[in-house]
């Protein structure tokens, strides 16, 4: 079980901001192996932390503001941040900054392989080594996946779902902190059980600490909460995104494949569908994925929702100049265990998402979300997203910006009517994914020369032709068995 988290760590989590040539076809790995008994250097120490832990979604958001000083007696850019081997391979979105300057994530890297120590290491790099007796002051952000269980695992249809967390009130660190406080945000104040540690409780808001006694480093403070969260649990354990741009229809077509299933309480009796029904008059909340809502881009059109069966007629898209939102309502409510798959596209102008640049090689930019998708209250998690960019023929050159960490990153050829060569593909991987990547945005640069940009009329023509040739040939033939006069 260890390894097996372990290897899924090794491949979720990379520096944050990545810009590749379209060559790149190996997956990305880490710049360093160490040892299992490797600690980091005690040259920092934390000086005042502050941990926010949300729970008001499907997964943990965690926020840590640190005041950190360097206690070395020379500069340091190295601050290594600690995970245990059973939720690393679950860590996504990991991001440090500096709290008190706006600017880019520093880079931050996984550096710890060795399969059999009990904590992993995530070395983050400061932009500009800080002085001996120094301080900085530290945003570190990351979301955690699929670690929240239910408890009671089995309910009734109508009951009320309870959660559990396990955490430390002692925020892992791998250096010593001399002040400390750890908070937790539930979505509602109905919390039955808090093991560990005394919090104080005002509303729906959890606080350990403040600590004021210095706390060495690697302490853990075990403890665990269960709540109320009477909403689903929406996971996607795999999202195929393709992006097709066209030149000559300016179009941006988009399609998404989604396999879902609700991580949440299981049911413990057959499902009612008489009970289930007569609910729907007053909705009263559940844990059951009813519907979906999917905001786009103004300007979208030409929507579709299909599954398995084929098209779904339970949706609804309603589009101004304001908005497009597209609603979309499953065959059948998705309860704990439950797995649906179904997959939904849509159209857009693509003037409002490429930018052509007045360069001799014939630039264009393509600005796009890396992520669309439902936008729900209590949040969406993807174990793995594969998105793909397909470019119209003849493109070169290509490359990439996102904040988003990725895994993998390819470039193919995609084959479709009328191509010759194919058309370039850029294929991005990413793992453990929240829907706060919707507001990430993905560039990507080209070149598109004029002449490529006659490939497929030429080819058309000649392919008419082909066809016209072909056909006066066959006249031409004299296939009759009489003699010739």
């Amino acid at each position: 079980m260890r390894y097996s988290s372990f290897l899924a760590a090794c491949v979720a989590v990379f520096p944050s901001t990545i810009s590749a040539d379209s060559n790149l076809s190996e997956p990305l790995s880490s710049q360093q192996i160490l040892p299992d008994n490797f600690k980091p250097p005690q040259v920092f120490q934390n000086v005042n932390l502050l941990r926010n832990i949300n729970l008001e979604r499907g997964y943990v958001r965690e926020t840590v503001n640190v005041v950190i000083e360097n206690i070395d007696s020379k500069p340091q850019s190295e601050y290594y941040i600690p995970f245990s081997v059973d939720i690393i391979g679950n860590v996504g979105g990991l991001e440090v900054r500096d709290k008190k300057t706006p600017g880019p994530s520093f880079k931050t890297e996984l550096v710890e392989y060795d399969p059999y120590s009990p904590t992993q290491f995530f070395r983050t790099t400061l932009p500009q080594p800080l002085s001996p007796k120094t301080q900085l002051t530290l945003s570190i952000t990351y979301h955690i996946l699929s670690t929240l269980t239910p408890l009671p695992f089995k309910i009734g249809q109508n009951d009320r779902q309870y959660l559990r967390h396990t955490f430390s009130t002692y925020t892992p660190s791998a250096y010593p902190t001399l002040k400390q406080k750890t908070k937790l945000k539930f979505p509602t104040p109905d919390v039955p059980d808090a093991i560990g540690g005394s919090p104080e409780r005002q509303g729906s808001t959890f606080t350990y600490g403040p600590y004021n006694d210095l706390v060495p480093a690697g302490a853990l403070e075990p403890a665990s909460v269960r709540y109320e969260f009477t909403k689903p649990v929406i996971h996607a354990t795999l999202l195929e995104r393709d992006i097709e741009v066209s030149h000559w229809g300016g179009n941006l077509a988009t399609e998404e494949r989604y396999w879902l299933t609700n991580q949440g309480a299981h049911l413990k009796d057959n499902f009612n569908r008489v009970q289930w029904a007569a609910a729907q008059y007053y909705k009263p909340p559940t844990s059951a994925l009813r519907d979906l809502n999917v905001p786009l881009k103004v300007g979208s059109l030409n929507p579709y929702f299909t599954d398995d069966i084929g098209n779904v007629s339970t949706s609804r898209f309603r589009s101004n100049k304001r908005e497009a939102n597209l609603e979309l309502k499953p065959r059948y409510p998705v309860f704990g265990g439950w797995k649906y798959s179904f997959r939904i596209g849509w159209d857009a102008d693509l003037k409002s998402f490429l930018r052509v640049l007045k360069s001799p090689e014939g630039g264009h930019v393509l600005k796009v979300p890396f992520l669309e998708g439902p936008k729900m209250g209590e949040g969406v998690s993807y174990g793995k997203v594969e998105l793909q960019v397909i470019l119209p023929e003849g493109a070169k050159n290509v490359k990439f910006e996102t904040e988003v960490p990725l895994v993998r990153v390819e470039e193919t050829v995609h084959r479709t009517f009328m191509d010759t060569v194919g058309r370039t593909t850029l294929k991005l991987t990413a793992m453990n994914v929240a829907d706060e990547a919707r507001d990430k945005p993905l560039i990507v640069t080209y070149d598109y020369p004029f002449s490529a940009a006659f490939r497929k009329p030429v080819t058309i023509f000649l392919g008419i032709a082909a066809v016209f040739v072909t056909a006066w040939g066959i006249g031409r033939l004299d296939v009759s068995i009489g003699k010739q006069s």
